[in-house]
């Protein structure tokens, strides 16, 4: 349930937020005037609402904000824009964390532990509080270090000499081509699902080595609708090549992490710290659904590749700015 001023607060502090966003853009004074304004009038409102309330900021938002993105979009706009030299301090420790792909479930504790600590909040009274908290910031900090560590595939060259690499590949083409073995490691066959030329390591250069484990767990852990995607893809007049179309989506999740932009899919997928495997899944979701626009807009070529890619871009972060997005893998084969 919502307390008013809660609401009221939330409201006015989001429409402050999104005109400085609108107006910033502009240049000019107007812009300058309008950016004091709104960091003047931020604190004057947390300070009124602090009185009147008895609840800070962060109180306000777990208690009056639903669970999932929106609640925790709030709390990560609060400790960013926090004036608080310690807590400051704290969220500079847990971002060098994420980045060093160090940061333990503990920490978290030790994270709300702190904030209460500086807040000031009776846990006593407030017991709900600190759970609340560690949700949110669990989610938060998990967002980050999963981008490093999807940022730390990425950067993973492909090795032909490396065995696990190849394995990989390997498992590719069993997954998607089963009962037709390949002629050789270097072979026209690898066209088939959609690689460039003989060789498929040099198609991975862009990407890495995400390029590739996008492919296979989408290929073996959702293997009729990859099957279905590639059957689709070799279509006489709408075919597309398979395997490059999909690196060039890992591009597009890759950046979406990257961007934020899918922070409301994943703070509302993940309630504890996120595995490369929520990515992949959300990968998953993306090639599929980009394969079901291809078909739609019937484009003439492949020529057409960048004009449907970027209007399902555009689609995709329109739905991310939902605060309640998820994208499930629930995929429904319709016919070829």
């Amino acid at each position: 349930m919502k307390f008013p001023l809660m609401a009221q607060s939330g409201l006015f502090l989001k429409m402050l937020d999104n005109g400085k966003e609108r107006k910033l853009g502009n240049g000019g004074l107007f812009n300058v005037v309008w950016s004091t304004l709104y960091w003047w009038f931020r604190p004057l409102v947390k300070w009124v609402l602090r009185r009147t309330t008895r609840l800070c900021e962060l109180q306000r938002i777990c208690y009056g904000e639903w669970k999932g993105a929106q609640r925790t979009n709030g709390v990560e706009f609060s400790l960013n824009h926090s004036r608080s030299v310690d807590i400051q301090k704290c969220m500079k420790y847990m971002e060098n964390k994420c980045i060093e792909r160090t940061l333990k479930p503990d920490l978290i504790y030790y994270a709300v532990f702190a904030i209460v600590r500086i807040k000031k909040i009776n846990t006593k009274v407030h017991k709900k509080f600190s759970d609340i908290l560690c949700e949110c910031l669990t989610q938060i900090w998990g967002y980050r270090q999963l981008l490093a560590e999807i940022e730390a595939i990425r950067q993973e060259a492909y090795n032909i000499e490396n065995a696990g690499h190849e394995a990989m590949l390997m498992r590719l083409w069993v997954a998607l081509m089963p009962g037709m073995p390949l002629e050789a490691r270097i072979t026209k066959q690898w066209q088939m699902i959609g690689f460039q030329g003989d060789d498929p390591r040099t198609d991975f250069r862009g990407m890495g080595l995400l390029g590739l484990e996008n492919l296979l767990f989408f290929a073996e852990e959702y293997n009729s609708a990859a099957r279905h995607v590639l059957t689709r893809s070799q279509h006489p007049r709408y075919g597309y090549s398979f395997a490059i179309v999909g690196i060039n989506i890992t591009h597009m999740a890759y950046n979406l992490l990257r961007s934020g932009d899918a922070k409301n899919h994943f703070y509302n997928a993940c309630k504890r710290f996120p595995e490369p495997r929520v990515f992949h899944q959300f990968y998953s979701y993306l090639f599929f659904s980009f394969d079901d626009l291809w078909r739609q807009e019937k484009p003439r070529d492949m020529m057409e590749f960048s004009r449907v890619r970027d209007k399902f871009e555009a689609q995709v972060k329109q739905k991310l700015k939902n605060p309640t997005t998820f994208f499930k893998c629930e995929f429904v084969l319709e016919n070829i």
